[in-house]
């Protein structure tokens, strides 16, 4: 007899970058009474890794729980980049309904496109909160009909239709159900969720069903699985069976030793959870997504639509530069290897592979910016390590013919610079789809571009729209071979000796094009040091003093003004180094460096490959 559990609502906040979800979910944990009344709250407190309050964005999806008017609301917060896409789908299978937020002004963009056909292909009911309605240059009305446009282009049945529009300032604390009531609290939006987001429904008499839709890792327990019970009730100490759809050999009996439901940020003991309960549980060594754990008497697996498959691809490698194990606490292949391997306990969009050099592994992921937060992660740990530039991942189809990823690029410019945003996608494959006026002056154009021709774009892109522009990708299939492409014009500046660089060196590198680094810097041979103006690479060393004579004072060296250098961060560095570079990263340092340092076998290299 399936039955709904009145007291509990499963719900997803999903939206596009930084349209407000992880404020919105603060304020709900803040008017729900989580916190004491003089408890110190941080900003943003669902996003608890450095990189994501760094960065503003949502990496991981994180559960939360509030209780309205005896109600258990259970909340999952999703990122809302596309790189990190494989998080979304997996969580929409743990919820009833989802919260869709839209930015008043910016209006639906291309992430709350994807995320939004994500859930109406489940089914779930959607209520849309219209956010940042107290920006000035707020438009909420005319959202509400891209809202609408958006449902119909996704072919959205007719009672999704139908949904509630709430209006919000996450900021301000405040919902409202008209623009023109007063605003007060958050009480609209939770009435909004108890009247139209459906209660769970389950057999609780029946077998258990539990679906693993993400993993958590904790040093002293391992691995934690979380789901949702489906049916049935869990217990701790009982006796379980772990079936998967996709791997039907799987039939693994274990056994329930700690089990855990979310009360506000915490995780609190439980004894045992029925239909409806969104639970973690603990002591399953190698659970993963996807797998359902079942009672022994009815083992059976719940679908679970497969992970999207990575497009990217780049080397990790063991740093073998002169500096090599000077600033990094782990430098060994085997720390690498042990954590990457960890990586995958939590990451399921990622893939790493051994390679024929014990030194060296390919780690895949969905985009330039899912790997570039893995490497800062590791830097920030003490790892020290080299990538190599990103590869795209080919497919052969069933005629042999190769197939590329391709992306959907959509990018918002100001008028002026229209134009040379389509010539340099022109260049690298890019073709335009779509070209609208956008809000304000800005021109949105939709191009079908190559991954590949993505890499190394997004610094380009920034400079040349001066800072202005917004580009948003998503992956858009499989594709034949659009040819090559001529990727970075500029040559290299490379260092001649190892030693420190000087002024004086630096003063007569520099005009030979940009230089990355200032004086009093340690460099090697080999290293790069700045981007050539010119096509090819030179070498220059940085390192020479003037030959002080008697009839000069050394003081006639102080009039030598260097250009400030360019810094580069993780992503413009991934995005300058070219296939015969490799980027060294260190706790302290970022240095690019040519792959063969000695400028003899380099140039013999380079002939051989001619």
């Amino acid at each position: 007899m399936r039955e709904k559990r009145e007291d509990v609502r499963n719900i997803a906040i999903i939206a596009h970058v930084d349209h407000g979800k992880t404020t919105l979910v603060d304020e709900l944990l803040k008017q729900s009474g989580v916190f004491r009344a003089n408890q110190e709250v941080a900003e943003r407190v669902m996003d608890s890794n450095d990189i994501e309050r760094e960065r503003g964005i949502t990496i991981l999806s994180k559960n939360t729980a509030v209780y309205y008017k005896g109600t258990k609301i259970n909340i999952i917060d999703t990122p809302g980049h596309a790189d990190f896409g494989g998080e979304v789908e997996r969580v929409l299978k743990m919820v009833n309904g989802v919260i869709l937020v839209v930015d008043a002004f910016e209006g639906a963009m291309p992430q709350t496109k994807f995320v939004l056909r994500k859930a109406l292909e489940l089914k779930l009911p959607v209520i849309v909160c219209i956010n940042k309605i107290d920006r000035p240059e707020a438009r909420p009305e005319e959202v509400i009909d891209e809202v609408l446009e958006l449902f119909i282009d996704l072919e959205a049945e007719d009672d999704q239709l139908e949904c509630p529009f709430v209006y919000a300032s996450a900021k301000a604390g405040y919902a409202v159900l008209e623009l023109e009531d007063g605003p007060e609290n958050m009480i609209p939006l939770f009435e909004t969720i108890l009247e139209y987001i459906p209660a769970p429904e389950g057999d609780p008499e029946a077998g258990t069903q539990v679906l693993i839709s993400t993993i958590d890792y904790n040093e002293y327990v391992g691995r934690i699985g979380i789901g949702k019970v489906d049916n049935g009730v869990i217990r701790v100490g009982r006796d379980m069976v772990v079936v998967n759809e996709h791997n039907p050999d799987r039939q693994e009996k274990v056994r329930i030793s700690k089990l855990y439901e979310f009360d506000g940020l915490d995780k609190t003991d439980v004894k045992e959870a029925s239909i409806g309960s969104i639970v973690a549980i603990s002591g399953i060594s190698d659970i993963s997504i996807g797998d359902t754990l079942c009672s022994p008497e009815h083992p059976e697996a719940i679908p679970f639509q497969k992970i999207s498959e990575p497009t990217i691809a780049m080397q990790f490698i063991v740093n073998d530069s002169p500096f090599a194990g000077q600033e990094g606490k782990y430098v060994t292949s085997r720390h690498i290897r042990d954590r990457l391997m960890r990586e995958l306990n939590t990451d399921v969009s990622l893939r790493v592979e051994e390679t024929e050099n014990t030194d060296s592994f390919k780690v895949s992921g969905r985009g330039e910016l899912h790997l570039s937060v893995l490497i800062e992660n590791m830097r920030r740990e003490g790892y020290e390590f080299a990538v190599s530039k990103a590869e795209v991942l080919y497919k052969k189809d069933e005629k042999g013919k190769l197939l590329e990823p391709m992306e959907l690029a959509y990018i918002d410019v100001p008028e002026e610079f229209t134009g040379t945003v389509i010539e340099k996608l022109g260049q690298r494959k890019g073709e335009l789809r779509n070209m609208n006026a956008g809000s304000g002056s800005y021109t949105r154009m939709e191009f079908s571009i190559p991954a590949r021709g993505l890499i190394g774009y997004r610094g380009e892109f920034l400079t040349d729209t001066k800072g202005n522009g917004i580009m948003n990708t998503l992956f858009d299939g499989y594709a034949p071979y659009k040819g090559d492409i001529q990727y970075r014009k500029q040559g290299s500046l490379i260092s001649f000796e190892t030693g420190e660089s000087v002024t004086y060196g630096l003063y007569n590198a520099q005009e030979r094009g940009t230089l990355f680094i200032g004086a009093g810097e340690k460099v090697y041979s080999g290293m790069v040091i700045g981007q050539n103006g010119k096509t090819d690479d030179i070498e220059v060393n940085v390192c020479k003093t003037k030959h002080l004579t008697n009839t000069r004072s050394s003081g006639a060296d102080d009039a030598l003004r260097l250009t400030t250098p360019k810094v580069l961060s993780l992503e413009e560095a991934l995005d300058f180094i070219d296939t015969d570079e490799l980027l060294e990263v260190t706790p302290k340092s970022l240095r690019i460096r040519k792959k063969i340092l000695d400028p003899r076998m380099r140039k013999r290299a380079a002939m051989k490959q001619n």
